[in-house]
């Protein structure tokens, strides 16, 4: 287990309502090496019969992360998610707590490529490849 005391690096709490304030809080580093990396502190709420974390709880941050990539890379238009692949390469269990490295992969008007990584200590837990729509106006519907 790789349980981290909050306190003691360099991250804060974003406050995102609905569905993920159930899995949150997500953090984000505050550091300017970091300012794009985030992580959760996995607890026993976030483990499925199995003992590992579900893989609903992965996915859904991985997903966050990438809208909130693509949000920062669209000059904060608001995106939605057309399509993401999720690879599991690993299990992470209660008390570890996951980074998740975000990349916009390309970028065109109307839509993002972006990947992720959760990673746990030196663990590759898992990648994600989304394609994100930029809605330019918000009337715009999904």
């Amino acid at each position: 287990m790789t349980t981290h005391d909050i306190a003691s690096e360099d991250w804060r709490e974003l406050t995102i309502d609905g569905f993920m304030a159930l899995i949150g809080p997500l953090l984000r580093a505050t550091d300017a090496d970091r300012k794009h990396s985030y992580a959760l502190q996995t607890n026993e709420s976030h483990k499925n019969h199995l003992g590992i974390i579900h893989g609903g709880v992965i996915t859904s941050l991985l997903d966050q992360v990438i809208a909130i990539a693509a949000w920062n890379a669209a000059d904060r238009q608001p995106t939605v998610t057309v399509q993401m692949e999720t690879r599991f390469l690993g299990v992470a269990r209660a008390g570890d707590f996951l980074r998740i490295q975000p990349s916009i992969r390309q970028a065109t008007r109307s839509l993002m490529f972006v990947d992720a990584d959760i990673i746990c200590d030196d663990r590759q837990i898992a990648s994600a490849s989304a394609v994100m729509k930029i809605s330019r106006t918000s009337g715009e519907k999904p």
